[in-house]
């Protein structure tokens, strides 16, 4: 069992600002939309990858993994929680949030009972190697966030860390049922290249409608701001790329890309989030 690390549950609430919500990053609105688009994904995503795994959690004999098991299921739930709070502002704030995350429940709910629950945990196992490439780009390239709000910088580093603590909790879990069989390698593949698509067929639509709720469609400068942080410099979409095109590796395990080193990290941002709520 290729286990590195013990995921660790931890209750934090980042009490985001609402009147910053559509403008926390400090290359403005296009940037910080982008990101918000991102998080109406998580939290129906998150009970998904929950139920998905959950479901194989007495197949395992593996008491190490078992307790990772657990760990990943409360980590995903405090995610949901957190980024549910930051769906709420984006809707208050005339974001069409709830619609959008609704459209995704239904796709969600439609696989969940439509498709063999071995085809649940690939997809699982495909959007968190998603997750895990954008958090480890992210992490790699601290001036993507840095001078933006504290409140959303401390949410989105958060949870770029516990998604890379818990990277490869659902690729031993699918491993463990699966096992390393061609049709294994098969199933995780195609499910990498059908979730991104589908992902992607997704976001970028909601992404340009939220700009255009917040008068932003015709900015020129925003577009092209946005499209350097995603795909010029810092890129945090383009360099994922070489991490997701791993996933191809017959071999291949999360923590062959082994960032552990970041989460070290984690003591102070926990510090700087308890200081806040203090104050």
């Amino acid at each position: 069992m290729n286990m590195a690390i013990l995921p660790i549950r931890r209750d934090l609430k980042f009490n985001l600002p609402a009147d910053k919500v559509t403008d926390w990053h400090h290359a403005g609105m296009h940037v910080a939309q982008f990101f918000n688009t991102m998080s109406l994904f998580f939290p129906v995503g998150e009970r998904f990858f929950i139920d998905s795994v959950r479901h194989f959690r007495d197949q395992i004999d593996d008491p190490e993994l078992k307790k990772a098991v657990t760990a990943f299921i409360g980590q995903e739930a405090m995610h949901g929680r957190e980024h549910d709070e930051l769906n709420d502002l984006l809707q208050e704030a005339g974001v069409p949030a709830k619609a959008q995350e609704k459209f995704v429940h239904a796709l969600l709910k439609g696989i969940q009972k439509y498709a063999p629950a071995k085809f649940q945990l690939s997809a699982t196992v495909a959007l968190e190697h998603l997750t895990a490439i954008l958090a480890d780009s992210l992490l790699r390239n601290p001036e993507t966030l840095e001078g933006s709000d504290e409140r959303f910088t401390a949410l989105w580093n958060w949870h770029a860390l516990e998604e890379t603590e818990h990277k490869a909790v659902a690729f031993d879990v699918y491993t463990k049922v699966m096992g390393k069989t061609l049709p294994a390698y098969l199933l995780r593949t195609s499910s990498l290249v059908l979730a991104t698509g589908i992902f992607l067929a997704i976001l970028y639509p909601y992404y340009i409608e939220n700009v255009r709720r917040k008068g932003g469609l015709f900015n020129l400068r925003g577009w092209m701001t946005s499209l350097q942080y995603q795909w010029g410099k810092p890129g945090t979409l383009r360099q994922a790329v070489g991490d997701w095109l791993d996933w191809f590796k017959p071999g291949f395990h999360p923590w062959d890309h082994d960032n552990r080193h970041f989460l070290t990290q984690i003591d102070a941002l926990l510090e700087v989030v308890t200081e806040k709520d203090a104050a």
